[in-house]
């Protein structure tokens, strides 16, 4: 229980009155998302100030003093104060430090106002203290120059004093009631009525500021649906911290995501319970969440021992921000405040493709859903090499970055790594090698020269891993076999593929479509990126193999055999000698967002019919 009320400063101001001035500028008061609100004060409380007269010391560079207020208080009571400020003082931001005092403790020290609201000027902001139980009649609230501010000053704009009930929940001060007597029957009816009037009062006051709270923590938790942009344009963001950058947060040309309030984060997360985690990786722990709206989200939580840090957060946070494809997970939005790293994405109900193959209690999957996995990932992935006029490369296509909705439909995530492709005038970028033990491009850990054939070899790699549903290494097996890729390729040449295959598909994969899927493999883990496919072909002989697979394609088997990635036939790029009643529809392969959905079946069927005549 507590009583508040605004105070007027100026009505408190003692101890050299002269050495204080007032300063308004009530249209200059700015709110932020996630800040104060006018609820919380309103302008005219933030547009106003008491600050130090400098000049009535004489010398500004030596001012040396205190503005004070002081209250009667009483004796045994906790008092909760609230200080509000806005820097309608300074004309520029970090300029201007002070000390803030609460009797004689310095209640903080050095305060720069601007690291608390971005280096904005006029913004509204508050803090709060609450003091030991008061041993005197008096309070005092001063502030004060600091030593390391670049010039004397300090100013407050508003002040709330609230009156904090005892250990027997009382707000009565009770050396001030007169003890009962015999006679006094009109004074104690005068004491009940005061109390009763008194608790009236302090409920009433205490259910408006209930209210308030709730009504805040509301707006704030609603922010998950309405963002703040990250900070831009060389300002530097006071929630990340040295601890990871000294620098921009994000650069001025990037397409920003969405920031979440921390609060959101905890509400979504249940104060990220353990019992919630759904994953754990080299950022971080993944946790599964709600957002306020009732939306379900995966929330990565970085690890601040972790080896990936701002550089990646940073880099997920642009990359995601410009891509929307349905073989690509979301980002719905971050979180950088209290040196936090968060990012919060759709969440996938089926998890990883590397959970449903090994390692878990999942029940196996059918050779048509993984290859229809397969082909989800190889259009996102397709989709990233060619959206843009400048290609995208992922740098770490693993199984476990493949993720899958309820329907097992697969998005390719986890863009930390991700580097933009060479321009037109290259033929790769120049990078440190980064990527996962076992998928990575050979060529690229050789010459550190990183093209788009890298995403290429690493999910040549990861078919290898969903046809035989083993680790890509596994020290524990014979020499020979450790390395999934190396050990399937030996057996591919041999054309003995079925031999290693997952004994879960044993008698299950018709021959054409193991063919086709291998061939595929075997060309995608080439030595050198020239000798591999595009992701465009891996894409086209997938949905190949999958024909083959639902038997819709009837082909005699020698003719079969000699479709090779790159070596379709002439009427892939020759629409006018395919069947005259496809839809023109199929067909518009060229439009990447019709290529990210459409399905290439009757495209294959009609090929090879023409083939036929």
């Amino acid at each position: 229980m507590l009583v508040s009320l605004f105070l007027s400063l100026g009505a408190y101001l003692i101890k050299k009155p002269d050495f204080a001035k007032s300063l308004s500028k009530i249209g200059s008061v700015k709110y932020t998302p996630g800040g104060a609100t006018s609820d919380i004060a309103p302008p005219t409380v933030y547009g106003t100030c008491t600050k130090m007269n400098v000049d009535a010391s004489g010398n500004d560079a030596i001012a040396n003093f205190n503005v004070t207020w002081a209250f009667n208080v009483d004796r045994g009571f906790q008092y909760f104060i609230r200080l509000h400020l806005c820097d309608i003082v300074s004309t520029a931001a970090n300029q201007l430090l002070f000390n803030v005092y609460v009797d004689s403790s310095n209640a903080a020290s050095d305060f720069d106002l601007s690291s608390k609201v971005q280096g904005r000027l006029a913004t509204a902001y508050y803090m709060d203290f609450v003091t030991p139980p008061a041993n005197s009649n008096n309070l005092s609230i001063s502030i004060g120059p600091s030593s390391k501010s670049a010039y004397p000053d300090a100013f407050l704009n508003g002040l709330e004093l609230l009156k904090l009930n005892n250990t027997r929940g009382s707000l009565a001060d009770m050396a001030s009631v007169p003890p009962s007597t015999s006679s006094g029957s009109k004074n104690n009816i005068g004491v009940i009525i005061g109390v009763s009037v008194g608790v009236t009062l302090a409920l009433l006051m205490v259910g408006v500021l209930f209210c308030m709270h709730r009504r805040r923590k509301q707006e704030q938790l609603r922010l998950s649906k309405m963002w703040i942009p990250l900070s831009i344009g060389g300002g530097t963001s006071h929630t990340m911290g040295s601890k990871y950058s000294n620098g921009t947060t994000m650069s001025a040309a990037s397409n920003l995501s969405y920031r979440i309030p921390f609060a959101a984060m905890k509400e979504a997360t249940k104060n990220f319970d353990e019992s919630l985690v759904i994953g754990i990786g080299g950022f971080g722990k993944v946790f599964k969440g709600v957002l306020y709206d009732g939306t379900k989200v995966a929330v990565k939580r970085g690890n601040p021992s972790s080896q990936q840090g701002l550089r990646e957060f940073q880099t997920e946070i642009e990359m995601l921000s410009q891509f929307r494809h349905r073989h690509l997970v979301s980002l719905i939005g971050y979180c950088d405040e209290k040196n936090e790293m968060i990012l919060v994405y759709e969440y996938m109900e089926n998890g990883t493709l590397k959970s449903h193959l090994y390692g878990s209690d999942m029940p196996s999957m059918s050779w048509k859903q993984r290859l229809e996995i397969c082909i989800g990932a190889a259009r996102g992935l397709h989709y990233l090499h060619t959206g843009y006029a400048q290609a995208v490369i992922h740098r770490d296509v693993k199984s476990a970055n493949i993720l899958l909705d309820e329907n097992l439909m697969a998005k390719v995530a986890d863009f930390g790594l991700s580097k933009a492709g060479p321009e037109l005038d290259q033929t790769h970028v120049s990078t440190a090698v980064k990527g996962s033990f076992g998928y990575l491009d050979p060529e690229y850990f050789r010459r550190q020269q990183l093209t788009e054939k890298s995403d290429v070899y690493s999910f040549g790699v990861v078919l290898f891993e969903v046809l035989c549903a083993r680790h890509v290494i596994d020290p524990s097996l014979p020499r020979e076999m450790v390395n999934l890729a190396e050990w399937a390729m030996k057996w591919q040449k041999k054309g003995q593929l079925e031999q290693i295959i997952d004994r879960n598909l044993a008698g299950k994969i018709r021959p054409d479509s193991l063919r086709k899927f291998g061939e595929t493999a075997e060309k995608c883990l080439a030595d050198y990126g020239v000798d591999r496919p595009s992701m465009g072909d891996v894409l086209w002989n997938l949905e190949y193999a999958l024909q083959f697979q639902e038997a819709v394609i009837q082909v005699d088997p020698e003719e079969k055999s000699t479709i090779l990635i790159g070596e379709l036939s002439p009427q892939v790029n020759d629409f006018s000698r395919i069947d005259a009643n496809a839809s023109a529809e199929q067909f518009e392969a060229s439009n990447l967002e019709d290529l990210s959905g459409v399905s290439m079946s009757k495209v294959f069927s009609q090929l090879v019919k023409s083939e036929g005549r």
